[in-house]
C-alpha cells in the first residue's frame, strides 16, 4: 500500500441551539431550556404531547420560528417564503413518539455565509437552519450526583425547540472551528435566542471530520466521514477536530476505507481520555424514512413579517466590537471583554448616550475601563457571596452613573480611587442619584483652590522629611517628584489636582 504523503483536514460542522423560549416547541409545557424552568426534577415538563400518547396533537411555537429567523437574518440566510415539517423516525428510548419533527428538504433558513475574523476574514458557507423538536435525555446518575445502577429517562427535554445550523466542510483546521463557534454562540445570545450555557446543552456542536490524503504513488483519496456529537465545550470541540486529524490516517493505513455510501460513522467524545469512540454506524438520509408531518400545516413567511424581524435585530457582536475600538480607542482585548455578554455593551451605550459628541471618545474609554474594572471586580465579588454568576448590568448601577462617573473623570474632577469608590456606592445605593451630586456628598471631587492648593505644595516643599527629596528635584531627578506629590495629595485628602500640583511643585523648585 502506498504510504501517506500529506494530509488536509475538511471540517462541516452541525450546530444545535436550544431555543429560549417559554414554551416548548409543539405544545404549552414549559420549555427547560428556558432560565425559568432551568434544574426543573426529572420528567416535569411533560405532557401528553411530549409524551406522544394518542390523539395529543402538535401546534407550533411562533416565538420558535421568529427567533429561528433572526439567526438566519444574521447569517445572511434566504428566509423560505413556504416551509413544512417532517417526521424523522428513529427509536431511542428518550424518543417516546419514535419519530422526531423536523424540516427535510424544505428548511426554513438556507444559504448564508460567516466570516472568519482571522485568516484573513475567510467565509464559511452556511448550508442551512432548519427548526426541530429535542429528544429526551438518558441520566446515569440520579440528580445531585447520586450513584445509580440504571438508567433513568428524563423527558423534560424532549419537545425543546431546536434550531440546527448546518455549515460547509470549509474548516481547515480547529482554530477556525473554535472561532466560528465561538462567534455563534456570541451572535445567538446577543440575539437573545438562547441562554447559550453549553454547559446544560443549550448549544451543542457536532463536527462532521474526514482528511484529504495525498500519498506518495501520487492519488488522492479521502478518509470516511466521522460525526463527533455532542459536543459542549470549546476544548471538546478542539480536541476531538485535532484527534480525529491524527488518527484517520491511521485509520486509513490499517483498513483502507474511503469516504462513501454507508461508510459514515458516529463518535463520542471521551473527556478524560481526549480521544473519540465509536458510537454506531451513521444512518443516511432515506433510512430515517421522511415524510411530512399530517398533523402539523406548512408555515408561509410573508415579506412584511421577515421586515419586523429585521428591525428588532440589535447591532452585531462584531460590528458593535469594531464601533467601540474606532469610536473610543479601545484594543481589541478590551472591546471583546466588553461584548461577551450583550447587557453588558448596551450598559456602555447607556453610558455615553447623553453625553457631548466632542468628549465622547474620552467620555467612553472612562466608561469602558469603569465598567472592565471597577465593574467587574464587583460582579465578581457578588458572585462569590451568592454563588450564582452577576452580570455587570445586575449591579443595581445605570448607564446614566456611569457616564457621569466617566465624564468627571475625563474632566479630572475627580483621582481613579475616587472614580472606583464611586462606582461602588452607586451599586450599593442603587437609588438612581446623580454621579456629580454623589461624589459631592462623599467629598470626592478635587479642589479647584488655587490658594490651598499653593499652600499644600509650600507645606510639602518645607516639610524636613522631604528634603533630600527637593533637593533631587533642584538637580534634576525627576523621579523625586512622586514622593512630593504624594505628600500634597495626602496633605489635601486625596483632592488635590495632581497634574496642577506636580506643576506648580517643579515650577517652585526652579526658582
Amino acid at each position: 500500500m502506498a504510504a501517506v504523503k500529506s494530509v488536509e483536514l475538511i471540517v462541516g460542522m452541525e450546530v444545535h441551539v436550544e431555543l429560549a423560549t417559554r414554551s416548548k416547541m409543539f405544545t404549552r409545557a414549559p420549555n427547560g431550556a428556558h432560565r425559568e424552568f432551568d434544574g426543573a426534577p426529572p420528567n416535569t415538563l411533560i405532557d401528553a404531547v411530549v409524551l406522544g400518547l394518542p390523539g395529543a396533537l402538535p401546534v407550533l411555537n411562533r416565538a420558535a420560528v421568529e427567533m429561528s429567523i433572526k439567526v438566519g437574518l444574521a447569517l445572511g440566510s434566504t428566509i423560505a417564503r413556504f416551509t413544512k415539517w417532517d417526521r424523522k423516525s428513529y427509536f431511542y428510548p428518550d424518543m417516546p413518539k419514535n419519530y422526531q419533527v423536523s424540516q427535510y428538504d424544505l428548511p426554513l433558513c438556507e444559504g448564508g455565509s460567516f466570516e472568519l475574523e482571522g485568516d484573513g476574514g475567510k467565509k464559511i458557507g452556511i448550508i442551512r437552519a432548519h427548526l426541530e423538536e429535542d429528544a429526551g435525555k438518558l441520566l446515569h446518575e440520579w440528580p445531585g450526583g447520586k450513584a445509580i445502577e440504571y438508567s433513568i429517562v428524563d423527558l423534560n427535554r424532549a419537545g425543546t425547540p431546536l434550531l440546527e445550523i448546518v455549515t460547509a466542510p470549509d474548516f481547515r483546521s480547529a482554530d477556525e472551528a473554535v472561532e466560528f463557534a465561538r462567534e455563534l454562540r456570541s451572535v445567538c445570545r446577543f440575539l437573545g435566542v438562547t441562554e447559550g450555557v453549553m454547559q446544560k446543552g443549550h448549544m451543542r456542536f457536532e463536527p462532521n471530520i474526514n482528511c484529504k490524503l495525498t500519498l506518495d504513488d501520487g492519488r488522492v483519496v479521502q478518509t470516511p466521514i466521522v460525526e463527533v456529537k455532542n459536543l459542549n465545550s470549546f476544548k471538546s470541540v478542539r480536541g476531538a477536530i485535532e484527534f480525529e486529524l491524527r488518527e484517520q490516517p491511521r485509520r486509513w493505513e490499517r483498513d483502507g476505507r474511503e469516504m462513501g455510501t454507508g461508510m459514515k460513522s458516529t463518535r463520542g467524545w471521551d473527556d478524560a481520555k481526549e480521544e473519540t469512540f465509536l458510537q454506531r454506524e451513521k444512518e443516511d438520509a432515506h433510512d430515517y424514512r421522511y415524510f411530512p408531518d399530517p398533523d402539523l400545516l406548512p408555515v408561509t413567511v410573508g415579506e412584511s413579517w421577515v421586515e419586523r424581524l429585521k428591525g428588532e435585530m440589535p447591532e452585531m457582536p462584531r460590528a458593535r466590537k469594531k464601533r467601540y475600538m474606532g469610536e473610543f480607542g479601545l484594543g481589541e482585548k478590551e472591546a471583546s471583554a466588553l461584548v461577551e455578554e450583550r447587557e453588558t455593551s448596551e450598559l456602555l451605550d447607556a453610558a455615553v448616550a447623553g453625553v457631548e459628541t466632542g468628549t465622547r471618545g474620552a467620555a467612553g474609554r472612562f466608561a469602558a475601563n469603569l465598567i472592565l474594572q471597577s465593574g467587574f471586580k464587583r460582579a465578581n465579588e457578588r458572585a462569590q457571596e451568592t454563588g450564582e454568576e452577576v452580570g455587570v448590568h445586575e449591579l443595581g448601577i445605570t448607564g446614566a452613573q456611569i457616564g457621569g462617573i466617566a465624564v468627571l473623570r475625563s474632566e479630572d474632577a475627580i483621582s481613579a480611587n475616587a472614580a472606583d469608590e464611586l462606582f461602588g456606592e452607586l451599586c450599593a445605593k442603587a437609588d438612581g442619584e446623580d454621579a456629580k451630586v454623589a461624589a459631592e456628598r462623599m467629598g470626592l471631587l478635587r479642589v479647584r483652590d488655587d490658594a490651598a492648593l499653593e499652600r499644600w505644595v509650600d507645606e510639602a516643599i518645607s516639610n524636613p522629611a522631604n528634603a533630600q527629596a527637593v533637593a533631587d528635584l533642584r538637580a534634576g531627578k525627576q523621579q523625586a517628584i512622586g514622593r512630593l506629590v504624594g505628600d500634597v495629595m495626602k496633605r489635601s485628602g486625596g483632592k488635590a489636582d495632581a497634574k496642577a500640583a506636580r506643576e506648580m511643585m517643579i515650577a517652585k523648585t526652579a526658582e
